[in-house]
């Protein structure tokens, strides 16, 4: 079976590559199709390594002309004229955005290739001005309307991200740039745009009201990534494979493969999408791993995360608006948006009389990864440390041990730097959460009763734990807080054993200062 299997496309983005050497292409060209049938300027936002540039490279062929490399696909039947158009493809994902001139440079190269199949005039000196040359000699030279096609337009904004200054030189220069796009709309046939976020969309986009944003577009939901008929049609046989190997039932393997990576919602009403890497990845090594998260690190996430103090517990449970989701020009104060654009966060569902989404995790890889990666960058566990540091709370937690975790979690905030605790109660609480989530154990933060609301709970196959923290207090507040509030009644009907837990943090020592405990 093995030696009639296609190669699969790991990190192929060329679609003629791909298409010549004998590699799969999971079918996109319908939808291609009526993309570029029903509309002229789009703009499009998906995780990392999510087929974006495979989809640009798809288009550019397409407009090429190129018919010999669509034999077979669905757009074959569906296309009759196939017209070669001038294509200029701009491609930012290739380089690294620390300065103006970073940015300058990747312009102008493009700029200037373009102009030696174009021409150029001595007069345009502006990146705008050129760019709108470069258009309007296509036009002229060819007689075809021009496609433009840019590929990750925001990668200097988000490496910009804490450099507001650099930032604002970043969109100013695109904003000009592309700016050409609506003034030489007589000259353009086809215009996209993709990115990972929306950010900068409003300011850098500010003039092309004319751009159509399909990143929430249920019509368009699988144009990237791969769905459920896919999966278990033209990829069944590398499932099969993989079964074989793992010695698990192709239903497993089915079932694996949708709890790691499938979970992508892209609006309320559409079907869950698997992350093409990871599945890719899977297929082709035949074992489950961390192959999405493991390519790159959200760095810029963590950072907005404690610069705002943000709740992490509230990223899974609050309702949030479609501005919100929409909009990345309000990271700085807000987020939430960027985690879900970003690939961290998907919708998981919508409550049409709020108008509010609600979030969470996409699947176990994410949620696994991102929460991995957050513990060293929240406390002082080292990176190398925290596999047996989270094994070892599973272990006191699960056993019981009061003391034995408490005492590990005192360790996590030790010698934690001063930049990564800010002076409340949330930080603990996030530790706290981290901790839980990561190690499979179901949490709650702020579990409201109908005495009011607890903390922290923390519920295992043999006990329940019931937190409430003060901040500069005293722990025999806080203890008397979880009594007088009966905090422990939703529990009591369980045969589970239940511990009282108070505790006080100290801004002074930025650690647990004093703990008391209580078995029920």
């Amino acid at each position: 079976m093995e030696q009639t299997l296609k190669n699969l496309p790991i990190g192929i983005q060329d679609f003629e590559k791909l298409r010549k050497e004998n590699y799969l292409y999971v079918d996109k060209t319908a939808l291609m199709h009526r993309l570029v049938s029903t509309g002229s300027y789009y703009f499009l936002s998906r995780p990392r390594r999510f087929g974006k540039s495979l989809l640009i490279s798809t288009l550019k062929a397409y407009f090429l002309g190129k018919k010999d490399l669509f034999e077979g696909l669905a757009v074959e039947q569906l296309e009759q004229k196939w017209t070669v158009h001038p294509v200029l493809h701009l491609d930012l994902n290739t380089d690294n955005y620390d300065s103006k001139a970073a940015l300058d440079d990747r312009i102008a190269l493009s700029l200037g290739n373009w102009e030696k199949l174009y021409g150029r005039n001595e007069l345009e000196k502006s990146f705008g001005a050129r760019f709108e040359g470069v258009i309007q000699r296509a036009y002229e030279k060819t007689g075809e309307r021009v496609v433009i096609l840019v590929d990750e337009y925001d990668k200097p904004l988000l490496q910009a991200i804490g450099d507001d200054k650099l930032q604002d030189t970043f969109r100013t220069t695109l904003k000009s740039f592309y700016g050409a796009l609506k003034s030489k709309d007589d000259c353009i046939k086809f215009a996209m745009l993709t990115g990972v976020t929306k950010f900068g969309k409003v300011s850098v986009f500010s003039d092309l009201n004319n751009l159509k944003d399909i990143s929430l577009d249920n019509r368009y939901y699988n144009l990237c990534g791969i769905d459920e008929d896919e999966l278990r049609g033209v990829l069944t046989p590398y499932v099969q494979r993989l079964a074989s190997v793992q010695k698990i039932s192709l239903d497993k393997a089915y079932s694996e493969l949708k709890r790691n990576y499938d979970g992508y919602h892209f609006s309320e009403d559409a079907p869950g999408m698997y992350n093409p890497f990871s599945v890719l990845n899977t297929l082709d090594n035949l074992k489950f791993g961390s192959y999405w998260f493991e390519t790159g690190t959200p760095s810029y996430l963590v950072e907005l995360m404690q610069d705002q103090d943000m709740k992490l517990w509230n990223i899974t449970k609050k309702l949030v608006s479609s501005d919100v989701l929409n909009s990345v020009d309000i990271a700085t104060t807000e987020p939430i948006s960027v985690i879900f654009q970003s690939g961290y966060l998907t919708i998981k569902g919508y409550k049409n009389e709020y108008d509010g989404y609600l979030l969470g995790f996409p699947n176990e890889e994410v949620k696994r990864g991102f929460l991995r990666y957050l513990i060293p960058r929240y406390t002082s566990v080292r990176p190398s440390d925290t596999a047996f540091e989270i094994e070892s709370f599973v272990e006191e937690v699960r056993g019981g041990d009061i003391s034995g975790f408490m005492k590990r979690l005192k360790s996590f905030f030790a010698n934690t730097p001063y930049d990564l605790i800010k002076d409340t109660e949330n930080h603990y609480q996030n530790v706290l959460f981290i901790l839980c989530n990561l190690c499979g154990l179901y949490t709650k933060a702020e579990f409201h009763t109908s005495d009011g609301r607890v903390d922290m709970t923390i519920e295992t196959t043999d006990y329940v734990y019931i937190f409430e923290f003060k901040y500069n207090g005293t722990a025999e507040e806080a203890m008397s807080q979880i009594k007088e509030k009966n905090y422990a009644q939703p529990f009591l009907a369980s045969d589970k054993k239940i511990a009282l837990i108070g505790a006080n943090f100290s801004g002074e020592t930025r650690n647990i200062e004093k703990y008391l405990d209580e078995w029920l």
